[in-house]
């Protein structure tokens, strides 16, 4: 009896032992892991604050306390965030923490970047995640500076006048002038973007239109865009028309300033006629194409085209200027005041002419398609059209 009571308080003393030894190694906070959690925030034109939360394993016995400092990655301290120092204090029984960086204001559209939250020295816990990513998202800012190096043609023309300008000289896309047509069909040319009137596929920004063919999903599609239509709106017989614009590139980019008869709900296409001041294949940086269409249905359309190419440099470096020189019965198409297609009424033999009438304008980029083939791994994203004017002299 007395060899078994012995056991028992052996056995009493070394639980109480362990015990005290377990309860030592919670009260040093060494099994309660601290994490900091990344923050990816649209950046707005004014500052803002990025959030950074901090959390314990579990809730605290007591006050713990933790260092932190910022880090400069991509974004610059002073220039894109407030660098700061100090000290987070989680209360006891609780679990989880906030630190505030203040980012600042910028509408720059550009690409997004990265600052770092530091964590260190704690004290009633230990480091688990200690090193928080601050993604500032610049994708979507509504300035988008362009270099206006490039060609330019004369606002008046003697014997014309000024029918339409439209300088995209105000702050948003005039919804007056222009209609987004939307979806993601393929657009009858096995396409693979999805058109949107979002801004991140189509805005004014000092005195541009920039439409963005971006690599995102949308709408079941790979690809988001912008195509933008006059019809209806702004429609013109005959003049001259300059469109000044500033090519995006890169394979499966096809960029286009065209224009379709506004008779086409009524007649279809391609009784309506097409006229195609630009098309750019992305791939082939130095040339365009210029093209009429026609024919009373799609089993009897025609088209007749030509294509033009740099003698030096290439179409996405700067700004050129796209026409064409509309008559009666005659369409001349030029690049930088240069003729290279010439097309007449006598080119369409015995079917019906239909560049003798109404046609309204269309602006857009199309990713993929029959002609220019799917983007591959050598395809870069974003890609820009920038415009800088249209005008309609008669």
């Amino acid at each position: 009896m007395i060899g078994t009571l012995r056991t028992l308080s052996t056995c009493l003393l070394i639980f109480l032992i362990v015990n005290s030894c377990k309860k030592g190694s919670s009260n040093d906070g060494s099994d309660n892991g601290a994490s900091i959690f990344n923050v990816a925030q649209t950046r707005t034109v004014t500052s803002s604050n990025f959030r950074f939360s901090v959390y314990l394993d579990k809730p605290a016995a007591q006050e713990v306390t933790i260092s932190y400092t910022t880090e400069a990655g991509t974004a610059l301290a002073n220039k894109d965030f407030k660098p700061i120092t100090g000290v987070l204090t989680i209360p006891a029984n609780q679990k989880q923490g906030y630190i505030d960086v203040e980012v600042t204001g910028d509408s720059t559209r550009k690409e997004d970047q990265l600052f770092y939250v530091q964590l260190s020295n704690p004290k009633y816990c230990s480091i688990k995640t200690g090193k928080g990513t601050g993604t500032i998202i610049n994708a979507n800012g509504l300035y988008f500076p362009v270099a206006n190096a490039g060609y330019s043609t004369p606002a008046t023309y003697p014997g014309y006048t000024l029918a339409w300008g439209e300088e995209f000289d105000g702050n948003s896309v005039n919804t007056s002038n222009w209609t987004f047509e939307l979806g993601g069909n393929g657009w009858g040319n096995n396409e693979l973007q999805n058109y949107t009137s979002s801004t991140e596929n189509a805005f004014v920004s000092a005195g541009n239109l920039i439409i963005e063919a971006r690599s995102q999903v949308s709408s079941g599609t790979s690809y988001s865009s912008a195509r933008m239509i006059t019809k209806n709106k702004k429609v013109f017989k005959f003049g001259r028309i300059d469109i000044r614009a500033k090519l995006p590139k890169g394979k499966g980019i096809w960029p286009a300033l065209w224009m379709l008869g506004n008779n086409i709900d009524a007649v279809g296409w391609p009784a309506c006629g097409e006229i195609d001041i630009l098309e750019f294949l992305g791939h082939e940086t130095n040339k365009i194409y210029g093209t009429m269409h026609w024919g009373a249905n799609t089993n009897s359309h025609a088209s007749k085209g030509t294509s033009y190419t740099l003698a030096s440099g290439s179409f996405d470096q700067q700004f050129h200027v796209y026409s064409f020189l509309w008559q009666q019965d005659s369409i001349k198409v030029l690049v930088d005041d240069i003729q290279f297609f010439q097309f007449a009424k006598s080119d369409v033999g015995a079917a019906p002419y239909p560049f003798n009438a109404d046609f309204f304008f269309i602006f857009n980029i199309a990713v993929g398609g029959n002609w220019p083939g799917s983007p591959d791994a050598t395809t870069v994203f974003p890609q820009r059209m920038v415009v800088d004017y249209v005008r309609v002299f008669q």
